[in-house]
């Protein structure tokens, strides 16, 4: 799912006017950061963080095979499967609170020149 999320500005981005490319790549890390503004604003919610772990399983199955004379056989084999579940992880709820503080500092720093960029955007490339 996180994969399919993070293709989508990729799809979008072939489509979009200059104007809009541009607008897309000058706000590109004011969205991390919100992102990560987010996620650490969870994590002292809950009081834990969540990490995303795999699991590898095989899976005893059926298979089937196809003989040189056209006839099909089936046979035992094994499937290997990858699964991706969340597991909850301690945190120093003192330290995500400090990164919050940072974050949002920084993204009001940002802000301000992400702003004058924009506007540089929107001159350059005129709708």
């Amino acid at each position: 799912m996180r994969r399919a999320l993070f293709l989508l500005p990729l799809l979008l981005a072939a489509c979009a006017t200059p104007r809009e490319q541009c607008i897309n790549d000058v706000t590109r890390e004011s969205r991390v950061l919100s992102g990560l503004i987010a996620e650490t604003q969870q994590n002292i919610t809950r009081g834990y963080a969540l990490e995303e772990v795999q699991d590898v399983r095989v899976i005893r199955t059926t298979c089937t095979g196809t003989n040189e004379d056209g006839s099909t056989f089936t046979f035992p084999c094994e499937e290997t499967q990858t699964f991706e579940r969340n597991v909850p992880v301690a945190i120093d709820l003192n330290a995500e609170r400090a990164k919050l503080d940072s974050l949002l500092e920084r993204q009001a720093q940002l802000q301000r020149s992400t702003d004058a960029a924009i506007q540089q955007c929107i001159a350059a490339y005129p709708e």
